[in-house]
């Protein structure tokens, strides 16, 4: 069990850095968002990821409601995220 409980947290550990990968892209693409005039919040897009998730978790034998709540929650978070960058840049321009 010691073996198995390193692996999961070595795993563990790859999740976290590419989800600090993920949070640097939002931070970018609040840029990018700022000087297009665009929301954090693009409801087509959030549905495209969302699919991703289900289509990616399926091909990987992982089920895909739970990818999709997954995803799902964390586009949440990083939506809010952007509103944050958003509102900052804006207040800078």
């Amino acid at each position: 069990m010691p073996d198995l409980r390193a692996r999961i947290d070595r795993l563990d550990e790859r999740l976290i850095a590419l989800l600090a990968e993920r949070s640097a892209l939002i931070d970018e693409a609040a840029r990018i968002k700022a000087k297009e005039g665009l929301p954090a919040r693009i409801t087509s897009r959030v549905d495209e990821v969302a699919e991703n998730a289900r289509r990616n978790a399926a091909a990987a034998g992982l089920d895909p409601d739970l990818a999709e709540g997954v995803w799902r929650l964390m586009m949440e978070h990083f939506i809010a995220q952007e509103d944050r960058a958003l509102e900052q840049l804006r207040r800078t321009e």
